[in-house]
C-alpha cells in the first residue's frame, strides 16, 4: 500500500485492487498506517482519497535504521561464534578421527601378537611341550617348608611313633 501511495494519491478500492482481501479488512490496515501517521486520508465528494505522509516515513525510516545497524552487528558477532564453534567442532571430528585409526591400529596389533603366539604353540613339538612340563619348577620358601613338614609326618607314620609334644618351662 505505502509503495502505491509513493506514486501519488488513491482511492481505497485502488488500494485493495492488488490484495485478494475484502474491503473491511483494507479499510482496517488504512486505519492502522493513518494512526501511524504514514498516510492522510482526505474527503472528496464520495471519495476518500489517501496520500503518503513523508515526514512521518523518514521518521520511521531513520528510528528503522538505527535498529538495523544494531542487528547487523549482532548478526555478525553471531556469524564468528558460529563459525569458531564450526572449527573447533572439525578439530574435534578429526581427533576423534586420530583415535579411532590409533585403536585400530592398537587392536590389529594385538591380533598379530596373538596369532603369533597360537602358532608358535600349536608348531611346538610335543616333547617340547612335554619338557616344560617336567622342567623343574622353582619353589617359593613356603612350599619347601610345607614339603618338609609333610614329609617327616608320613616318615613318622611309618616308623609308628607318635610326633612328640612337649612344653618347656
Amino acid at each position: 500500500m505505502l509503495k502505491r501511495l509513493s506514486q501519488g494519491e488513491a482511492t481505497v478500492n485502488d488500494l485493495a485492487a492488488p490484495f485478494k482481501m475484502s474491503l473491511p479488512a483494507i479499510s482496517k490496515h488504512i486505519k492502522v498506517l493513518e494512526k501511524a501517521g504514514l498516510l492522510t486520508k482526505t474527503v472528496q465528494k464520495q471519495q476518500r482519497p489517501c496520500k503518503l505522509n513523508g515526514t512521518k516515513l523518514k521518521q520511521a525510516i531513520d528510528w528503522i535504521d538505527q535498529y538495523k545497524l544494531l542487528w547487523e552487528g549482532r548478526l555478525d558477532r553471531l556469524d564468528e561464534v558460529a563459525k569458531s564453534l564450526q572449527t573447533s567442532e572439525t578439530a574435534i571430528a578429526a581427533a576423534a578421527v586420530s583415535s579411532k585409526e590409533e585403536i585400530a591400529a592398537d587392536t590389529v596389533k594385538s591380533d598379530l601378537a596373538t596369532n603369533l603366539i597360537a602358532t608358535q604353540a600349536i608348531n611346538t613339538t610335543p616333547t617340547a611341550q612335554i619338557d616344560q612340563i617336567n622342567s623343574p619348577k622353582i619353589e617359593s620358601p613356603q612350599t619347601k617348608t610345607k614339603a618338609a613338614a609333610k614329609s617327616k609326618r608320613k616318615k613318622n607314620e611309618d616308623e609308628g611313633t607318635q610326633p612328640q609334644i612337649g612344653f618347656d618351662f
